[in-house]
């Protein structure tokens, strides 16, 4: 099964973070897949001397398409907050939606994905270690 690698993750990675031998493993096993919302939240994140390189790098990552059904986002939202799950943001949800759509897991440090995991079942990556 394929996992979409949330930003939280990959911010963690560029900086040498305790995810980095998870994500590497996971490279490895060439199922990383990465999203359009999640390569656009990078960008301010990283270093202006290295961004090219490493955003053509991002590029190469299998991109799962953006399909976004709004009702259904609206649908998350009230599921959420009728489960005391406030705060979600709208990018978070469009990234569980592409997630469910494509049958992946989400690797995040986000605590949001793992209310998210409870009240949408969205499938979360297990660490290794």
């Amino acid at each position: 099964m394929d996992v979409l690698v949330d930003t939280s993750i990959w911010i963690d990675y560029f900086r040498g973070g305790d995810n980095s031998t998870d994500l590497n493993y996971l490279i490895d096993e060439n199922i990383v897949v990465i999203n359009d919302i999640i390569l656009a939240e990078l960008v301010p994140y990283l270093k202006m001397k290295k961004q090219p390189k490493v955003i053509r790098l991002l590029h190469e990552i299998n991109r799962i398409p953006l399909n976004i059904l709004w009702e259904e986002i609206i649908d998350f939202q009230v599921m959420c907050l009728k489960s005391g799950a406030n705060g979600v943001g709208i990018p978070d949800l469009i990234i569980a939606q592409n997630a469910k759509q494509h049958s992946c897991k989400v690797y995040s440090l986000d605590k949001h994905f793992r209310l998210m995991n409870q009240v949408l079942q969205v499938s979360l990556y297990a660490q290794k270690g």
